[in-house]
């Protein structure tokens, strides 16, 4: 088991940056992979950006080269770092941790936090 815990949501007005923290505990956090995937209301739950255990990423296209997503292993933490937010980045952002054969598909994730709301404002 493990169990994840995000942080560092908030308001942003567009063109800014927001951190977000994901907080591990439990099983051994370096045997799994990271997703970060984010919610908007109506919306069903996209993948954003995704890192290994060798620390290899993967992001999706719309924020590529605005976002940064990373882990430090030894303190059993992931980063996304989010720059030049817009608008459309509003969603409930979630960190998840398993072993995926698919990186982009939630449901092959095993773990899940429980989110925290960015919003940008235009």
């Amino acid at each position: 088991q493990v169990q994840l815990v995000e942080s560092g949501g908030g308001l942003v007005q567009a063109g800014g940056s927001l951190r977000l923290s994901c907080a591990a505990s439990g099983e051994t956090f370096t045997r799994y992979y990271i997703g970060w995937f984010r919610q908007a209301p109506g919306k069903g739950r996209e993948f954003v950006a995704g890192v290994s255990r060798s620390e290899n990423t993967l992001y999706t296209d719309s924020v590529k080269g605005r976002f940064t997503v990373s882990r430090d292993n030894a303190k059993t933490m992931a980063y996304l770092q989010m720059t030049i937010l817009k608008p459309e980045d509003t969603a409930v952002y979630y960190c998840a941790a398993g072993f995926p054969l698919r990186a982009t598909m939630a449901s092959d994730y095993n773990y899940w936090g429980q989110g925290t709301q960015v919003t940008v404002s235009s």
